[in-house]
């Protein structure tokens, strides 16, 4: 099965020469690239958070296989959906799945459900990609879509990951795909959006799970960003780093209801 792109021309460029260009400046705001076993990106539309994505993904390695986790916005398909075969379309050029890494993931992991359907319409992942493609043009992609996990359920799948990636023995990078707080005033969500970046700093992903929830904080991509966490520390991760935090206002010039954006590497 061939995906295809479902909000090009919406979120990112549709004109491939016009998006490379514009990955390949936001990528050139980076620090040199070092090795990370996970980043955690924003999904807005680029003139929003393509700035800390491309400075966040600019800032690590990106190996052939990399898994990209993000939060079922339409509710479709299966609460842990993974995509094993076929390949991504993007103005770029065609992705293949990574169907060996897919299947150990679908070994070790028995919440993991095949489903197409999940992804089909689904924006967090599908505007990672032309960063990855453009930093790792022999990319592999693993595609994870998450909904409705209980604590219990996130540090199941993040360890299953975990001995996925230990069963392949080659490096694999982990992209967390959220936004921040969304609709709030910029004071109010840098308020919050600080409680849970915290966690996620801390290498803390069931305070991460808990703060989010307690706190009313509107992060979309908790559950992929808790599951990358359970399998960073699962692999060695002894480190995290803020690359950027920036609203949505900064570009439209609303303060009132503004969107956050946080990019971190963890390595």
């Amino acid at each position: 099965m061939l995906r295809a792109p479902t909000v090009a021309g919406q979120f990112y460029p549709a004109d491939p020469y016009q998006l490379r260009s514009q990955v390949e400046g936001f990528l050139a705001r980076a620090e040199e690239p070092k090795p990370a076993l996970m980043a955690m990106s924003p999904h807005a539309g680029y003139v929003y958070s393509g700035a800390v994505a491309g400075k966040t993904l600019g800032r690590v390695e990106v190996p052939r296989r990399v898994i990209v986790v993000g939060p079922n916005h339409r509710g479709l398909g299966a609460p842990v959906a993974i995509m094993s075969s076929g390949a991504w379309q993007t103005p770029l050029g065609r992705v293949e799945m990574d169907q060996e890494l897919c299947q150990a993931i679908l070994r070790a992991c028995p919440l993991v459900q095949e489903d197409a359907l999940a992804h089909q319409y689904e924006h967090s992942l599908e505007v990672q990609v032309p960063f990855l493609q453009v930093r790792q043009p022999e990319l592999l992609l693993t595609p994870l879509c998450l909904g409705g996990l209980d604590y219990d359920h996130c540090q199941e799948l993040g360890q299953g990951l975990a001995a996925a990636v230990r069963e392949l023995g080659e490096p694999v990078l982990m992209v967390a795909s959220t936004d921040m707080t969304h609709y709030e005033s910029a004071k109010s969500a840098r308020r919050k959006d600080s409680l849970a970046i915290d966690r996620v700093l801390n290498l803390d992903p069931k305070g991460l799970f808990h703060t989010v929830r307690s706190q009313g904080i509107s992060m979309c991509g908790m559950l992929p960003t808790t599951v990358c966490l359970v399998a960073a520390l699962e692999l060695g991760a002894g480190q995290a780093e803020l690359v950027e935090y920036r609203h949505s206002g900064e570009v439209s010039g609303d303060y009132h209801q503004v969107v956050g954006y946080a990019g971190v590497v963890v390595s």
